[in-house]
This record gives C-alpha cells, sequence and structure tokens, in this order.
C-alpha cells in the first residue's frame, strides 16, 4: 500500500466516494485523453480526474504532432480532425532541419498544432465515447489492495478504481504517492518563454550570442504579439518569472526590450531530464511527463506520451477484461521505458550542441556535415518521428530474422474479396488482426475469432519501412491493436499460436 493520507482520512475520503470505474485515469492532458479513448473504444468503464475546471491552457505548451503519433490517430480514424486545424511542415529537427519528406508514410511531416486544440479534438473524441470527466478535483493520495484502488481527492471525495493511471504530469502526484523512483540529471539551463505586445516590430527568427541562442516569433493569434524564447544567462529555478525578467533578458541579448507590454502569459522551463524508475507498481501506472521529462527541444514530450496511452490502452483493456493475464501489463514498461529513455538521451545531446563556445561551435558543424548525409539523416529523424520505434518481442529464432517484427506495420492499400482496404482502417476499433497474404482460408485463428480480425487480402506493391528501405514481403503478419507486428509468417505458422496467446491471451475453449 501507498499513500500521503492516513488511515483515517482514507476511510473518510471513502465515505464521499462519488463512484467506482475499471480504470481512473489522473490527468486529462493529452496523455490522459488518448488513454481514455484507447479503453472506451474496448468497452472499458474509465474516467478522468482533472484539475483544470475547463480544457482552457495558459503558457506555451507542445505545438506539434509527429509522424507516428499522427499515424496512431489514423489507425483510429481521427487524424483527419487535426489535420484540418494544423499546418504541415516536412522536416523534424535536430541541431538542423531534417528532411522527411521522403519517408514511406502517408504523413511525411511534422503537423504544426497548439496543444490548445489538440486537447480540444481529443475531448471532443472522448466526449463522443462517453468518457466521464470530473473537472475541477484533484487527486490527493491513493491507497491500493489486491482487488483495486482508492483515489482520493482533494475536497474529501475519493474513486474507487480497478486501475490507476497517472498522467498528471513532472510533477505527478501519483507517482510520488507510489514511491517510484524518478532519477535522472538536474537542470544546468534555463529559458524564458513568453507571448506578450510590443510598441516596436522586433527581428523575427533566432539569435545567436555569448550565452546561448534565442527566439523571436509572430504570436500564434497575430496581431502585435511575438513569443518570445530566451536562453537565460545565469540559471533560474524557483521563481515565478515576470514581465521584468523578460524585459531584462532581451534587453541583454538585444539591447532593447521593443516596448514589450500586455503579455499573455509568461513562463520557464529547464532542461532537467528524469525517468520513472518503474512505470507500474501494481495496480497503478505512469505515462506521458509523469513517467519522463526532458527539455523540449525537438518537440518530442507530448508525442511520446500520447504513444505510451496507445500502447498501455489495449493491453490494459485486455487484463481489465481477464481475456489476458496481469503479466501482460509488465511489457508496458518493457516496451516504453526504452522508448523514452532514448528521448531522454537525445534531447540531452541537442541541449549540449546549443552551448556557444568555440568548440562546441566546431562539433555542431561537423554534426551539420554529419546530418547532411542521407543514411545518418533518415535514421536520426526516424528516431525523431517516432517512425523507427522497434520494440523486443522476446526470442524467436524464425520470427526475429525478419525486419518487421516489433516495427509499425505500414498502412498498405489491400486488395480484398470486398473491395479495396488501408491496414490502419482495419484498426479503428483497436482490435488485433491477422493479415493473411497467401491463399484465403491458409490460416486458422478458430479459438481466437472473438477477438483477433482475420483478413484475407492481396497486395502487389513493396514492403518499405522508414530508413531501413525495402523489406521482405511476408505471407501473413499479426497487428496488435497499437499497429505493431507482433508475428511474422513466411508460408508456415510457426510461432503464430504462440504470439496469438501472449499478445490476445489465450485461446477459448472449445
Amino acid at each position: 500500500m501507498h499513500s500521503k493520507l492516513s488511515t483515517t482520512e482514507a476511510r473518510a475520503a471513502a465515505a464521499a466516494s462519488l463512484a467506482a470505474h475499471a480504470v481512473v485515469i489522473a490527468g486529462g492532458g493529452p496523455t490522459g485523453l488518448m488513454l481514455a479513448g484507447e479503453l472506451a473504444l474496448a468497452g472499458i468503464d474509465v474516467a478522468i480526474v482533472e484539475r483544470r475546471a475547463s480544457r482552457d491552457l495558459t503558457g506555451a505548451r507542445a505545438r506539434g504532432l509527429h509522424s507516428r503519433t499522427i499515424e496512431t490517430l489514423d489507425q483510429r480514424g481521427i487524424a483527419d480532425r487535426l489535420l484540418s486545424q494544423g499546418q504541415a511542415h516536412p522536416v523534424v529537427h535536430f541541431h538542423v532541419a531534417l528532411d522527411i519528406s521522403d519517408f514511406p508514410t502517408r504523413h511525411n511531416y511534422v503537423l504544426g498544432l497548439s496543444q490548445n486544440h489538440i486537447e480540444r479534438i481529443l475531448a471532443e473524441w472522448v466526449g463522443e465515447l462517453q468518457v466521464p470527466v470530473y473537472r475541477g478535483r484533484e487527486v490527493a493520495g491513493f491507497t491500493q489492495d489486491d482487488t483495486g484502488v482508492d483515489v482520493a481527492l482533494c475536497g474529501g471525495q475519493s474513486l474507487r478504481a480497478g486501475y490507476l493511471v497517472g498522467c498528471d504530469g513532472g510533477r505527478s502526484v501519483i507517482r510520488k504517492a507510489a514511491g517510484i523512483g524518478f532519477p535522472g540529471w538536474d537542470p544546468t539551463t534555463s529559458w524564458l518563454i513568453a507571448e506578450a505586445a510590443t510598441t516596436e516590430e522586433p527581428p523575427w527568427g533566432f539569435h545567436r550570442n555569448a550565452f546561448g541562442i534565442h527566439a523571436i516569433g509572430k504570436a500564434e493569434n497575430g496581431g502585435s504579439s511575438a513569443g518570445f524564447v530566451l536562453t537565460e544567462q545565469q540559471m533560474q529555478l524557483d521563481s515565478e518569472p515576470t514581465l521584468r525578467d523578460v524585459s531584462e533578458a532581451l534587453i541583454a541579448v538585444y539591447g532593447t526590450d521593443y516596448g514589450i507590454h500586455s503579455p499573455t502569459w509568461i513562463s520557464r522551463f529547464t532542461d532537467m531530464t528524469r525517468q520513472a524508475a518503474a512505470y507500474r507498481d501494481k495496480r497503478v501506472l505512469l505515462a506521458g511527463d509523469a513517467a519522463h521529462v526532458h527539455p523540449p527541444v525537438g518537440g518530442q514530450g507530448l508525442n511520446i506520451g500520447m504513444q505510451d496511452a496507445v500502447n498501455l490502452g489495449w493491453k490494459l483493456a485486455q487484463v481489465v477484461k481477464r481475456t489476458s493475464p496481469e503479466s501482460l501489463l509488465d511489457t508496458y514498461h518493457t516496451e516504453r521505458h526504452p522508448v523514452a529513455a532514448r528521448v531522454l538521451h537525445n534531447t540531452m545531446a541537442q541541449v549540449a550542441l546549443r552551448r556557444t563556445d568555440d568548440r562546441t561551435q566546431a562539433l555542431g558543424d561537423i554534426m551539420s556535415e554529419f546530418l547532411a548525409m542521407n543514411e545518418p539523416r533518415q535514421r536520426l529523424a526516424a528516431e525523431m518521428s517516432g517512425l523507427g520505434v522497434q520494440y523486443d518481442l522476446g526470442p524467436s529464432d524464425i520470427d526475429r530474422k525478419h525486419p518487421l517484427l516489433g516495427r509499425r506495420m505500414p498502412d498498405l492499400d489491400l486488395v480484398t474479396a470486398n473491395g479495396p482496404l488501408r491496414v490502419f482502417t482495419l484498426l479503428h476499433k483497436a482490435r488485433p488482426v491477422l493479415l493473411n497474404l497467401d491463399e484465403p482460408g491458409s490460416v486458422d485463428i478458430t479459438a481466437w475469432s472473438d477477438r483477433v480480425q482475420l483478413i484475407d487480402a492481396s497486395y502487389a506493391g513493396l514492403w518499405e519501412l522508414p530508413a531501413l528501405g525495402t523489406v521482405a514481403a511476408p505471407t501473413a503478419v499479426l497487428i496488435r491493436p497499437d499497429g505493431y507486428v507482433a508475428w511474422v509468417g513466411e508460408l508456415t505458422q510457426q510461432g503464430l499460436p504462440d504470439a496469438l496467446t501472449t499478445w490476445c491471451g489465450p485461446p477459448a475453449m472449445a
């Protein structure tokens, strides 16, 4: 058991219980919303607890979606809702702009879209799925036992949950109450970020000086406002930034503050980098910033949080339904912890390359030359965009020979007896798919037919993966609900029953 409350307080909170749900999600940001949608698609009774009384956000948050995140939204049939609101940019950034327009995906771009809009669209989707959201309430702590979790809310109310997922940000109450360690690296640099009006038009774009890289851009809502990102000469941690701080920072960098006034918001971030030691403690799990924090260079944070949710959602649903054993939840940490660790690694490298001393600039020049080469560009851009993820799905002498195993399934244009069909369309309901490209009827999954879609189809083109290129076309693939390949068949069904049992649960009794 873990709790921030005394036994007496916990009992009092339980007496004022709001409701019971199979899963309670603490935090209604993009990660929490995506997870709620995933669970609701599977028919799970899920609810969100969100401390904000409304969806409105103050301050700078994430401003875009990477290719793999857009693909996951496409897999659920909601990508167009976001695409219609954003602007596509054919590059990702790691020290320099890396072109991804040649990547074999329908979404070979970054979608420029503010977090306000992302949350609004996801909330509308979750609302259509009838997920209750307890707004204006904050989690104070919890206690868990063998059958569930009592979630105590500030004000004396509580919720009972079968499972609790902390999507409550870098200062996660859930993570702290669970006693999960958060090791990593302390900050070395801080940045001021702000949006405000100016009486003089500032110079747009980037500026480098002796202590950092700075940027001024036009505000999203236009008008006379501008957005500022300013590297601070001295790292600041505790004080709440003010307009005067921004003014002084502008004068230090540009020699003037351009008559800055009427701020919409002012904030500060650092390069603190930490990751949860474990993503699960029995019936409590972590996702998004609650599990990993890092500087926002490269725009990866929101994206890997949403991808955490897509990895966790179907697994948790199967465990709640008792289709799969609880051990399936262990694969969430096994698969997602290394992905976030790699993001922490590359953001630390990007911060290091932003230093302005002569030696770092020399290193940066060499990195720029290196990244102008095709293979390094493709490899790093695949990592930044999320398209290069490969999960280690365990030893298999046969399957491990195929590069598709553990990787995202390409969105092929299939030919079926009922007409053309896209692979991603098959994933709209978040159910696993056995795609048979051999003779119709050559694959038998009768014992799993209640939970796995069997699709007989053909495909005439090449199979291509970002950074890897062309791969050998298999005769069958098992696609998990998150769009990753769990088994590859090449004129044989060897290993298929084991893969189905691992990822879809034991076979139904005859």
